[in-house]
């Protein structure tokens, strides 16, 4: 997590629901294909992303988090908050941060059984 490409390759997955490897790279940061597949599958050897086939597109990859990558949200949300308050003209994730601020555990609630959704989805 050392880096600004893999927290945001997290950020995509998590909050943005990107799965597959050109979502993540039509993200505004444009991230390089190297560096992208790179962050994968760095992600994937730690353990915090799936790699799995997409059930209705045979050649094609979606990537999924894991828990252990789910229990980085209340860190990324932490920054967000930071962001919001000290950078100015950052307001973009300002429906987020008050969910979060208003019940923590409830929002990761939240984040948690939509993921599991989504990934059971992918599943069938």
């Amino acid at each position: 997590m050392g880096d600004k490409w893999t927290l945001l390759v997290v950020r995509d997955l998590i909050f943005r629901r990107k799965q597959y490897f050109g979502d993540f790279q039509d993200s505004p940061e444009k991230i390089a294909t190297n560096i992208l597949s790179d962050r994968l599958k760095k992600l994937e050897a730690a353990g915090m992303v799936l790699r799995q086939p997409d059930p209705d597109h045979g050649c094609k990859v979606i990537y999924a988090v894991t828990k252990k990558c789910l229990d980085l949200v209340p860190i990324i949300m932490e920054l967000i908050r930071w962001g919001a308050k000290h950078v100015p003209g950052s307001n973009a994730h300002e429906n987020l941060v008050q969910r979060f601020e208003q019940d923590p555990v409830e929002f990761m609630a939240e984040i948690r059984l939509s993921l599991r959704k989504e990934n059971e989805a992918n599943k069938e």
